[in-house]
């Protein structure tokens, strides 16, 4: 299987699925959220650390990045200065970028919904940014309380974001397939008329009244 292939079963288990399936693992920051949440993002972390209310580093990270990257954009929370909008999302698409995830502020959110680029963010301001600091390209990031390592895997839809290690996606495929066809199962048992309480094996431990 190639390497896209894989990437989008991990699109189409989703991100609860796989967090949940490689021992919930991964999860980022709940407060980063899709602009758009019928939007869904896999690719690979091309990671970004600037300096909140400047975007010299996302310019640039943008030119670098490879067809399929998620550019991941720590400007530590920074909510008053949007460092991304339409003009970097369509040039972001020209360049293949799969999406950006932002611990920080985007603008121009109308405009990028109406393009479909995925973009989840911790917020919006109409304010712009400056163009002055280098900040660090390709570098390990704390990200929304998890470590990302340049090359890891990102995944994202309405639920939220969480990082799959680069090495463990073979291993993180295989979980997400066994609890996606445990669920089904339920799925079945349900439609047929069983209790999940008793297909959970919670019954034992349920409150009685």
């Amino acid at each position: 299987m190639s390497h896209t292939d894989k990437l989008d079963r991990l699109r189409a288990y989703g991100a609860a699925t796989v967090h949940e399936a490689v021992g919930r693992l991964g999860a980022i920051d709940p407060a980063i959220k899709p602009l758009d949440p019928t939007t869904t993002l896999v690719g690979t972390a091309f990671t970004v650390d600037c300096a909140p209310a400047d975007n010299l580093a996302v310019q640039r990270a943008v030119d670098l990045a490879d067809p399929g990257d998620v550019l991941v954009i720590d400007a530590k929370g920074y909510l008053d200065a949007g460092l991304w909008g339409d003009l970097l999302t369509r040039y972001a698409q020209h360049r293949g970028v799969a999406g950006i995830v932002v611990d920080g502020a985007v603008r121009d959110s109308r405009d990028i919904i109406g393009m479909r680029f995925p973009v989840f963010t911790r917020g919006l301001c109409i304010k712009g940014t400056d163009k002055l600091n280098p900040g660090r390209i390709n570098v390990p990031l704390v990200f929304g309380g998890v470590r990302i390592e340049p090359g890891d895997i990102v995944i994202g839809d309405a639920d939220g974001l969480t990082v799959v290690p680069a090495g463990d996606v073979d291993t993180a495929l295989a979980a997400a397939a066994q609890r996606q066809a445990k669920e089904d199962r339920l799925r079945v048992a349900i439609d047929a008329g069983e209790s999940l309480l008793d297909l959970m094996g919670l019954r034992e431990h349920a409150p009685t009244h």
